[in-house]
């Protein structure tokens, strides 16, 4: 690796960060901000949240998800998701949560998705798939071609049941087992199977083709499993770990940093640009994480709580040229490599 600081090393706050418990909001100390100006090509992404309940409580979890969570979209804006995506130009359906498979739209969701030949990508916890009446998951998201974005934080069990609670590894590894036996991953069946990865402390992640080949190698010799691309994502300073950073008076040391590590090249190339997200109600953001900070797109005059609705975009040209919403978060996004829900933005 480019540092001596091995994937242990990475990992291994999660136990101090779990000790959180009053949630502070860091939304006040994000504004204003001298971050620059960005503006939106045509969308080519739709992220979907489908609401924030979910079977695990992760630590650096942005969206605060969680079993107790209740907020999940109905058939209705189900309804007006799927005719956005008839009106053309979406390449991608990106479904994300909580665990966004906890959802009884998901799977209509996904059916008509492919019904218009769009790409679907389901952000998946791996547990879930072991969740009761959720017995044929995996085999629905392979024969929909389903690509599966998968969260492993470390390829050692104790790690990763310190930041997710005891029994997930090894609930995650069974997982990848069983998505290798439809296919995932083979490299000729065309079923993608990513990884995601999220330092647990105030760092930046490592070089993610390194840390790719170090997962390969380590999953493939410890359990058998095989996957197609690591993705290394940088924590934002938001929610549950933007609380932990101020409880540990780290938040400005850790906007200093990213502040630091800014590149101008990933301007170009931040994944708000050509996307946008959508919440369980519907309403539109400029990415998932101005969503958690309640940052609605601007541009929704025509109702009364002046929130643009997915409802409302019977043109996806009328996105294109709009001024995006920024804040001292989106350091995060450019710092490094860079970071996108697709994973680092520059090579190396």
């Amino acid at each position: 690796m480019q540092s001596s600081r091995s994937i242990c090393d990475f990992c291994c706050a999660a136990e101090t960060i779990s000790r959180e418990v009053v949630m502070l909001d860091s939304k006040p100390l994000l504004f204003p901000s001298d971050f620059p100006a960005l503006t939106r090509r045509r969308p080519t992404t739709l992220q979907v949240n489908l609401g924030y309940r979910c079977n695990q409580s992760c630590v650096h979890c942005h969206v605060d998800a969680g079993p107790k969570r209740r907020e999940e979209m109905d058939r209705s804006t189900m309804a007006q998701v799927v005719e956005y995506l008839r009106l053309g130009g979406t390449h991608t359906l990106d479904i994300t949560g909580g665990a966004p498979e906890l959802n009884a739209v998901f799977r209509p969701l996904v059916d008509q998705a492919r019904a218009l030949d769009i790409h679907v990508m389901d952000r998946c916890n791996l547990t879930i798939l072991e969740q009761p009446g959720l017995a044929d998951l995996a085999e629905f998201l392979a024969a929909r071609q389903v690509e599966i974005i998968a969260s492993l934080p470390c390829y050692l069990s104790e790690n990763v049941d310190a930041q997710r609670g005891n029994g997930v590894f090894e609930a995650s590894i069974r997982g990848l087992r069983r998505l290798n036996e439809l296919g995932y991953a083979d490299g000729t069946s065309g079923l993608l199977l990513n990884l995601v990865y999220n330092p647990i402390d105030a760092t930046l992640p490592p070089s993610q083709a390194v840390l790719e080949a170090d997962y390969k190698r380590e999953l493939q010799a410890r359990y058998g499993v095989r996957f197609d691309r690591l993705l290394t994502l940088t924590n934002m300073p938001i929610r549950r770990f933007g609380s932990w950073l101020q409880s540990n008076g780290q938040f400005a040391d850790y906007l200093a940093l990213l502040k630091a590590a800014h590149q101008d090249d990933n301007l170009d190339v931040v994944m708000c640009r050509d996307l946008i997200s959508i919440d369980w109600r519907g309403y539109v953001y400029d990415c998932d994480f101005n969503q958690m900070l309640d940052l609605p797109t601007e541009g929704g005059a025509q109702r009364a709580d002046r929130r643009l609705h997915i409802a409302d975009l019977t043109d996806p040209n009328s996105l294109e040229g709009g001024a995006i919403r920024v804040g001292e978060h989106c350091w995060g996004c450019t710092a490094g490599q860079g970071s996108s829900c697709g994973g680092a933005l520059a090579s190396g």
